[in-house]
């Protein structure tokens, strides 16, 4: 797998410090752990953070912190680690990324010849917008831009957006100043993971419609 497009370090250090939300997360942890590069760098973010915090002078705790943080760890323990759950096996060479694990994916369903899409569902975020494209080779997404962030991670396939082209293993990030239309290459089908914040803003009317359809 050769990898070309990768999150950026603003967004590995984010991801180091936990503040980016849960969907946005798994889909960077996604590309992850497949990247030796984003693997080593998002270490040494790890380790930097972890130094500046030995670094900071010590503060006092509540009375209760330590009841509170052992109540946070029972809860976790609490909850079943379950297999991901959903459609059908992927394309051969291709497996589900392991950030998925304990999420329920639904059955893909049909939008447009050849478009087809799947919710996943977060166990520990149900508001998360996280889902699932899979499109065939010579279709794509009707021109659109963001109202916020979305983050993608190309899991099987290929697309080009006039941009460049994004191939398996690949992170894009986007947001309103991107505008673009993502076709899927020649060869095969293409299956993407992605997260949005607010909306995907269509250019046309029917588009649209599918796209509130979609939660998109």
């Amino acid at each position: 797998m050769s990898i070309q497009h990768h999150p950026g370090d603003d967004l590995l250090l984010a991801q180091a410090a936990g503040q980016l939300p849960m969907g946005p997360s798994l889909v960077l942890a996604s590309h992850v752990e497949n990247c030796a590069r984003c693997q080593a760098q998002l270490r040494l973010l790890e380790f930097a953070g972890g130094a500046l915090l030995e670094a900071l002078p010590e503060a006092g705790l509540r009375n209760d912190a330590l009841a509170r943080t052992l109540q946070c760890i029972d809860a976790s323990q609490s909850v079943p680690i379950t297999p991901v759950q959903g459609p059908p096996p992927l394309p051969a060479g291709t497996s589900w990324p392991r950030a998925l694990t304990g999420c329920a994916i639904a059955r893909w369903r049909w939008v447009a010849p050849g478009i087809h899409y799947s919710r996943v569902q977060v166990a520990q975020d149900p508001d998360a917008n996280l889902f699932l494209l899979r499109i065939a080779a010579g279709k794509y997404l009707p021109q659109h831009t963001h109202s916020e962030r979305e983050f993608t991670q190309v899991l099987h396939g290929s697309f080009h957006d006039g941009r460049a082209q994004f191939s398996a293993g690949d992170f894009d990030a986007t947001d309103g100043r991107v505008h673009h239309q993502p076709v899927v290459q020649a060869g095969g089908e293409c299956i993407c993971l992605a997260s949005v914040e607010g909306r995907v803003l269509f250019d046309g009317f029917f588009a649209r419609q599918l796209g509130a359809l979609m939660g998109m």
